[in-house]
């Protein structure tokens, strides 16, 4: 989200920007609402920060909220969550010192959470930043959250046995990708990280040695959420997290159930964004998302109030889409989540292979493998159209199906032999069946190798890893292509293990590009990523752009107010609420 506008009082930041739509489907048809734009901005007056959030047209009080997920949630301690669903969870129960306001109906807005707003650049070059902490925001057991309790959340983070979460906050702060040398915390767990201090218990201040003007953004993950010292149970607070937010952890049977309960001493006057309509949330663990599927459709008991966490599998997608009683209890939308065909650029090092690889892709046919167009949406840029700064272009104009000839013909007779690492799981399997056929029709030898899905991404992120292609997803953590194009493409940061750069894609006058991007007045920088994302493709097409991900989500008769994060393209719980 780096293109923030030019500063404004009180240090809040402008910003107007078209972003992909978020809709609720109301029966119109199958395919996702992909014309409808919206505006996101940052709040400039306060008082868009303040609560209570505007009541939800129809909603009602009371009753279980169910989610019916096949697998656990990777981590509920909110310094350690990363995962879609963990993102989705965590405002439940958490805080962060910003959050977007999200309407479901095209308006995206930046507000202060924990913070009076979204945060004041002190000296207009993005060096300095403070955040004013609203009175009255309390923890579940009443006490008040202050600078401290922030500020001691933000430094557990570097503690290196508590991987998972985002890093960015850790990094700016010690300005090293390395940040848990920089500052031990387990050696100085009474002070704080270099360049984060708390003048009072009002004031949080971020100090970094360069600009950094998508603080106001980052703040908005879950490394921000508050924690008491002496309820900091290390790795163990991933069982019970100490709630700042309207619900608080009553029961969690790892791997079975998470009960959710209301808290008490949460204030409404004090949150802008969340209700607190149900009595409880229950996230239920285990059954596959066909099996949650056809028991949302089936619409009996619990079933009635409860939302499938994955979504419509393929295999569904026919009965779902079919079915007209089931057009007002889905849910059908674009979403942030780009896919991409992966080339290890240290293994294939010619660049009319690569080309010819973006030629050939068959993008109609990997959709309708997928599901078609409730599952996927082709793309042909680096940056997802929900994205600031996005600009439409296709590098390599091959038409729906590819273009074979032209792939051959860069290809000038060779034959190349390439290795696509692909995850046994049964998405990417069915991708790589057809991956495999389109690409040897364009005169590719592909071999395809397994990786077992539950070690796949560490596995990629691995800089010597065996394999020419992959099949990545990358979702940014705000839309902006500051989190997409550094982070996936500046070749300074490649290491040994742990690459978000897993094209291990490395060009000198890219890396200085960003770096001018980045150093531009805020208001500047979005139109500039979209020229960058473009010109990385031209030049040196380090990998194929694939699809954007499509949410198909179904529910209950009984749910009402979910609707598709605009951040994150998963169901948002913020408005969600029981028929009664």
């Amino acid at each position: 989200m780096r293109p923030r506008a030019a500063a404004a009082a009180g240090g809040a930041i402008a910003l107007v920007v078209a972003l992909g739509a978020c809709s609720e489907n109301k029966g119109e048809g199958t395919t996702a609402d992909s014309t409808r734009q919206q505006t996101g901005v940052i709040a400039t007056d306060p008082k868009d920060s303040q609560g209570p959030a505007a009541e939800v047209p129809g909603a009602s009080k009371g009753g279980t909220f169910t989610v019916i997920r096949e697998t656990p949630i990777s981590h509920l301690d909110p310094q350690r969550t990363y995962s879609f669903a963990g993102l989705m969870a965590n405002p439940l129960f958490s805080r962060y010192l910003t959050t977007w306001k999200d309407d479901g109906k095209g308006g995206l807005v930046l507000v202060g959470d924990l913070a009076e707003t979204p945060g004041n650049n002190v000296n207009k070059d993005c060096k300095v930043w403070e955040f004013k902490i609203k009175d009255g925001v309390k923890f579940e057991d009443g006490s008040p959250i202050t600078s401290k309790e922030i500020a001691y959340g933000i430094a557990r983070s570097f503690d290196p046995d508590l991987t998972g979460g985002p890093t960015y906050i850790q990094e700016w702060l010690a300005d090293s990708p390395q940040f848990d040398t920089k500052w031990d915390f387990k050696k100085n767990k009474t002070s704080l990280p270099p360049g984060l201090t708390t003048p009072d218990a009002k004031t949080l201040r971020f100090e970094f040695a360069k600009p950094r003007c998508d603080l106001p953004f980052a703040v908005s993950l879950p490394t921000t959420a508050p924690l008491k010292p002496e309820q900091d149970t290390g790795v163990n607070l991933d069982q019970k997290p100490f709630s700042s937010g309207p619900y608080k952890v009553l029961k969690n049977q790892a791997g079975v159930q998470l009960t959710l309960d209301r808290n008490p001493n949460w204030d409404p006057k004090t949150d802008p964004v969340r209700h607190q309509y149900p009595d409880q949330y229950v996230w239920t663990f285990g059954p596959t998302a066909d099996a949650a599927v056809n028991r949302v459709i089936a619409d009996n008991g619990a079933d009635q109030s409860a939302l499938a966490w994955n979504y419509v599998p393929a295999s569904l997608v026919a009965k779902v889409a079919g079915d007209p009683a089931l057009k007002s209890r889905s849910i059908l939308s674009p979403t942030p989540s780009a896919n991409q065909l992966v080339i290890n650029n240290q293994r294939v090092t010619d660049l009319k292979v690569r080309q010819a690889l973006n030629y050939a892709i068959d993008r109609e046919g990997l959709v309708k493998s997928l599901g078609g167009q409730t599952v996927a949406k082709p793309m042909t840029t680096l940056m997802p159209p929900s994205t600031i700064g996005y600009k439409a272009y296709d590098a390599y104009p091959a038409g729906a199906n590819g273009d074979l000839e032209k792939a051959k013909e860069l290809l000038g007779g060779k034959t190349p032999e390439l290795v696509l690492g692909v995850a046994d799981n049964t998405t990417e399997q069915q991708q790589a069946v057809q991956l495999k056929g389109n690409l040897e029709r364009a005169g590719f030898k592909i071999t395809v190798r397994n990786i077992p899905d539950d070690s796949k991404l560490d596995e990629v992120k691995k800089k010597n890893n065996p394999w020419d292609l992959y099949i990545g997803n990358w979702a940014a953590d705000w839309p902006s292509g500051a989190s997409i194009l550094p982070v996936l493409y500046d070749g300074r940061t490649i290491k040994a293990e742990g690459n978000s750069n897993s094209a291990y894609f490395n060009n000198d006058a890219i890396n200085a590009e960003m770096d001018r991007i980045q150093a531009l007045p805020p208001d500047q920088q979005g139109p500039e990523w979209g020229k960058l994302d473009e010109r990385i493709m031209k030049e040196f097409a380090p990998v194929v752009p694939l699809y954007v991900d499509v949410a198909y989500a179904v529910h209950g008769s009984k749910v009402g107010g979910v609707f598709i994060s605009s951040v994150f393209g998963y169901p948002s719980f913020a408005n969600a609420y029981v028929k009664q």
